[in-house]
């Protein structure tokens, strides 16, 4: 695992309609996470933030009419992860909506080929003709395997960034009609809440990277929305009946101790929706323990 982290702020809040996740970068360094990773032995290097263009100079429908800006922001942090990457870096990209793994992971895998841990209540697996909403922060990891709007597909590089075998969904509740048949079509593995409660956390986990053991670099997806909103109450879609504390905190460990986590993204904090700053402090202090750590 490389010893340099690079913070890349993702203030974007085009993905989706409620107000506030723009701050989600702000949060995360209001909670330290720079400070917590460097105590654990890391070079930490804040890169600022990616340029994210400002709501409301765009189109006031929202929805697919900013796809052309999601686009470009994607295509900003898909180079700012390659370069992290041939640093020889990892980078944690700071939400900002899921809309950014559209570029994050682009960018990661652009030399190598990653796996993909996605941890959510959700399953981001719409495209503009399954989406009831049109909100663009529901359809990042269909575009990584080549399905929807042809210009998120391609950003950084053309056509899907990723195989069925390569991604894992962890946590998963909630599920648009047609996105849950695209998604079951698409080959890729989905652990769902009901699959974590029958067979507990650590048997999960150590399944899903045997499952991705091919692959020598990891890549987790954390949308804070994967805990139940009882642990993360700032995001803007919460799902009751998601992952506790401690599971969320094995889930971690486990990648930790696996070794080949290259590169995190962490998204969906809302601090508008919080209570004094709380998810991002619970989501810096699942960051740690995914970093290395521990109890003992």
């Amino acid at each position: 695992m490389p010893q340099t982290i690079k913070l890349i702020g993702t203030p974007m809040d085009l993905g989706q309609s409620r107000r506030g996740v723009d701050m989600g970068p702000s949060a995360l360094r209001y909670a330290n996470l720079g400070q917590r990773l460097a105590q654990l032995g890391y070079t930490v290097a804040d890169q600022g933030n990616v340029e994210i263009p400002v709501r409301d100079t765009l189109p006031p429908q929202g929805g697919l009419a900013y796809l052309p800006a999601v686009v470009k922001a994607a295509q900003s942090v898909y180079e700012a992860g390659q370069q992290a990457v041939s640093q020889g870096c990892l980078p944690i990209f700071m939400g900002g909506d899921h809309s950014i793994s559209a570029g994050t992971i682009g960018g990661v895998s652009h030399n190598r080929r990653v796996g993909v841990l996605w941890i959510d209540a959700h399953g981001d697996f719409n495209t503009p003709d399954t989406s009831p909403s049109g909100n663009l922060h529901g359809m990042p990891l269909a575009a990584l395997l080549g399905y929807g709007a042809a210009d998120l597909v391609n950003v950084g590089r053309p056509g899907p960034k990723l195989a069925p075998e390569e991604v894992v969904l962890i946590g998963i509740r909630d599920l648009d009609r047609e996105e849950r048949q695209l998604l079951l079509a698409s080959g890729v593995t989905i652990y769902t809440m009901r699959a974590i409660d029958e067979r507990g956390m650590a048997t999960i986990v150590r399944e899903a990277l045997a499952r991705l053991s091919h692959l020598s670099h990891l890549h987790v997806s954390l949308d804070m929305d994967s805990l139940d909103p009882t642990e993360a109450p700032g995001v803007g879609t919460p799902v009751p009946g998601g992952l506790t504390y401690r599971e969320a905190h094995l889930l971690m460990e486990l990648l930790a101790d696996d070794q080949r986590v290259g590169s995190v993204d962490v998204v969906e904090i809302n601090p508008i929706l919080d209570r004094g700053n709380h998810t991002a402090h619970i989501a810096t202090a699942l960051l740690a323990s995914l970093l290395g750590q521990s109890i003992l």
